[in-house]
This record gives C-alpha cells, sequence and structure tokens, in this order.
C-alpha cells in the first residue's frame, strides 16, 4: 500500500539543520552540490520541504536565474522515503509555484535519475544552454571537467 502523500510546504528557519544533514547524505556521493547550513539559511525561501507524519522527509530548492529561467537543485529524498512519491510531490511544487506567477518558463535540472524526470514532462537537453548554471555553480563543481549529468527541461510558453 503506497504511504499518504507528503505535505509540502516552504522550508522554515527550524528545518534548516535537518535539510543540510539530508543534503550531506547526497553531497558525499557527489549527487549534489554541497550545502552548508548558512546556504540554504540565506536561501531559505527557495526551499521547499517536504513531510510525512511530521518528519523531513524530503527537500527540493528553485533557484529563479530570471528571465523566466529556474532551476531544480538540492533536490533530495530520504532513502527510507524514495519511491513514495516525495520527489514527485517536491518537483510538482516547484511547477504549481510556477505556473501560479503565470506566464512561461523553463524549469531545468542536471541530474542522474533521467527516468524521475521524464515521468513528470521534463526532457532531455543540452547542458550548454544553461550558460547561467555552468558559470555560477559547475565551475565549481569537482566534476566539471568530466561532467556526466543529464541535463533535463520542462518548458511552459506565455
Amino acid at each position: 500500500m503506497m504511504p499518504s502523500p507528503p505535505e509540502v510546504r516552504r522550508a522554515s528557519e527550524a528545518d534548516v539543520r535537518e535539510i543540510a544533514e539530508l543534503l550531506k547524505i547526497y553531497a558525499e556521493q557527489q549527487i549534489v552540490l554541497p550545502r552548508s547550513e548558512a546556504d540554504i539559511r540565506a536561501s531559505l525561501s527557495s526551499f521547499f520541504a517536504a513531510f510525512r507524519d511530521g518528519r523531513l522527509c524530503g527537500c527540493v530548492a528553485l533557484r529563479d536565474f530570471g528571465g523566466g529561467l529556474c532551476e531544480v537543485r538540492s533536490l533530495a529524498v530520504r532513502p527510507d522515503c524514495r519511491n513514495s512519491g516525495v520527489g514527485r510531490a517536491l518537483v510538482e511544487a516547484c511547477i504549481a509555484g510556477l505556473r501560479a506567477a503565470g506566464g512561461g518558463f523553463r524549469l531545468f535540472s542536471l541530474t542522474y535519475q533521467q527516468a524521475f524526470f521524464e515521468r513528470l514532462g521534463f526532457t532531455v537537453t543540452d547542458r550548454h544552454a544553461f550558460p547561467e548554471k555552468i558559470w555560477s555553480d559547475c565551475v565549481q563543481c569537482p566534476k566539471h571537467a568530466h561532467c556526466d549529468e543529464i541535463a533535463m527541461i520542462y518548458e511552459v510558453k506565455p
């Protein structure tokens, strides 16, 4: 039986430590970029958190590059909550927020989870279509010279 859908809300100061601990699991595996508590706190308004039975089970940040270009980043689901709809609910919260703002947008992700994003309506694209991302984050990534992530895009026309 599938667990109940998670409660997804904007992250709060009270969630910062748990979000940092969750992201650390995946940063150590070089799946997401590391984020310090200070970094999370500084961009807290961009984070969503998912809860089930009062426990943090996942997080995501939505980075706005301007001009309708946004990124799904720092998407992480607690290992014991994987494959239970948490990741889907988090990405759908990002999409819903962008739709509510009106107009068109391009939402991208650099990921190892191609099938997951395809199920949400994303398609594969060229990572070089996002120079804003490359110059802000990728240049600091240890895999920059040999990136093996897949660029995925979800587009809504104005």
